[in-house]
């Protein structure tokens, strides 16, 4: 059974997840500290549960959700697993974070380009991969059929969905990956988010003022 630990990380609130089950090899989904206390909040939790990591994965590559990779990359000798799409949003990211007043010397670039449908396997448990574009190019969420939860990026939240203002938004493309990726899982199943608190499907199906269905 995967385990999940939450960390909010940086002045944007993005949540870091931490995803064991009991062999103790973790995942670690959105590496977004940005600081050295942040670097040893996640640190810690890891070494004292005497998790093992084994692989870092990216929802998206959006400058809040990328300022943590180097850091978890270096320390853990890990890769980075993301959708090939998402590449575009590296190339500005320090110049970007700077104008957040945040500093990111090193942008780690994805070097295991993850698609639709594939599988990802960890201890004894596995997520697959659910193309979701529409707030960002390359979104991705990670779905757990067995412990009935999705990691949904900035996909979808809590009575709202990302934005679509920023570049590769589109409002249409959200709501046709919302509709036919997330609102198709079972209604019990957990939306863990890229911001904000947990939800469920079932209850965004019909209450989100964003996406709704009928």
């Amino acid at each position: 059974m995967i385990q999940i630990k939450k960390f909010v990380f940086n002045p944007f609130q993005v949540n870091t997840y931490v995803l064991y089950d009991e062999t103790k090899e973790c995942v670690i989904i959105d590496a977004a500290c940005s600081d050295e206390e942040e670097e040893a909040r996640l640190s810690n939790f890891i070494d004292q549960m005497g998790l093992k990591p084994v692989l870092l994965l990216c929802t998206h590559a959006h400058i809040d959700h990328v300022l943590g990779n180097t850091f978890v990359a270096k320390r853990y000798n890990l890769k980075l697993s993301a959708h090939e799409d998402g590449k575009m949003y590296l190339a500005d990211a320090p110049a970007y974070a700077a104008s957040f007043g945040l500093t990111l010397n090193e942008v780690l670039q994805p070097t295991h380009f993850l698609q639709d449908n594939d599988l990802i396997q960890f201890g004894n448990s596995s997520l697959k991969v659910l193309f979701a574009p529409g707030h960002a190019n390359g979104s991705l969420c990670f779905y757990s059929e067995a412990d009935s939860f999705v990691v949904s990026g900035d996909v979808l939240f809590y009575q709202s969905i990302g934005r679509t203002d920023l570049p590769g938004g589109d409002y249409d493309v959200l709501k046709n990956s919302i509709w036919s990726k997330l609102f198709v899982l079972p209604d019990d199943t957990i939306v863990y988010p890229g911001h904000g608190p947990e939800t469920n499907i079932g209850s965004e199906k019909v209450s989100n003022p964003f996406v709704a269905i009928g």
